[in-house]
């Protein structure tokens, strides 16, 4: 089985449940250019809709892991077929289409797989997980941005890769998101000039958290405790006054289904919230988003309540 699969399945264990591979039928990608921004896709109200089917949800690939450039003319995602290596791929606007999605390699064969790619919101930078060996190296790696390419790719010089970590993502202040698998938990390490020599816990459930652009909350997948049918949801933690967290609340049936929510991420605008979808009906597994109204109406609700 593919050796992703096995890397979130320790995840899911706890949280959630395993993912499959896609089984919809969907186009042929490699000849797409579509214009326009998020691939000429009508944007999503409040009721998650699939992504760019057979763009970028394709058929028989499993996908995860959005990212997009601060000025959304670059997306970068994780893919990969059964029983093949974990891929970072991506597409560039260029002349108003975006060309078919490739592979990035930014390891260039130095690690097996690379996959959870994050544009930082300064777009000169990109974070992501590269690995060999499941369980054994998981650690955070890095591009910097040059003028046309991206530099050669170097591991993160940081507590942070003391231990098995992946889906890092960075707040607009530069403090560095992320998830230690040994110990199943968020933490952050804060930016001091380019640099994270700390980390520390974030103080909340779920996995795969992800901070706001605005940094006013974090978005996570967790098992839902109280519908068994559900194996996961995605939540989300508002930051009080305090700066405290607050308890995590379901986004509801215009995220969530019956089937496996994962991965969330926000898009850097703060507009939309993308994440995988997967064991639909058929096995199917794809990568939706939603408009992050929805998030914007619980947070008035939850504040008002709290006054």
């Amino acid at each position: 089985m593919k050796k992703m699969y096995f890397i979130l399945a320790l995840v899911f264990s706890v949280f959630l449940s395993a993912c499959n591979t896609k089984t919809q039928n969907s186009k042929d990608s490699d000849s797409s250019t579509i214009e326009s921004p998020y691939f000429g896709q009508k944007p999503p109200g409040l009721t998650a809709e699939i992504f760019a089917p057979g763009i970028i949800s394709i058929n028989g690939r499993y996908e995860h892991s959005v990212s997009f450039s601060p000025d959304l003319n670059e997306i970068y995602f994780t893919a990969s077929k059964k029983d093949e290596d974990a891929s970072i791929y991506y597409s560039k606007l260029k002349d108003k289409k975006w060309p078919a999605p490739k592979k990035a390699n930014f390891t260039k064969g130095k690690k097996k797989e690379e996959m959870e790619s994050f544009v930082n919101l300064g777009g000169d930078k990109i974070y992501f997980t590269a690995y060999d060996s499941i369980f054994g190296d998981e650690k955070i790696w890095y591009v910097d941005r040059l003028k046309n390419s991206w530099s050669e790719a170097k591991k993160l010089d940081s507590p942070i890769n003391d231990d098995m970590v992946f889906y890092s993502n960075e707040a607009r202040n530069g403090d560095l998101y992320y998830f230690n698998i040994s110990k199943r938990k968020t933490y952050y390490a804060p930016n001091k000039n380019g640099e994270f020599p700390k980390v520390h816990e974030v103080g909340i459930g779920g996995a795969h958290a992800f901070i706001s652009p605005s940094q006013d909350y974090i978005v996570v997948n967790a098992r839902n405790k109280e519908d068994d049918q559900r194996k996961s949801d995605i939540y989300v933690y508002f930051k009080k006054k305090d700066g405290t967290w607050s308890k995590p609340i379901n986004l509801g049936s215009e995220a969530n289904s019956n089937f496996a929510e994962t991965c969330p991420s926000i898009t850097p605008d703060g507009k939309y919230l993308f994440f995988g979808r997967y064991n639909e009906e058929g096995g199917l597994s794809n990568i939706y988003w939603v408009s992050t109204e929805i998030i914007s109406k619980l947070k008035t609700a939850y504040f008002k309540k709290e006054q």
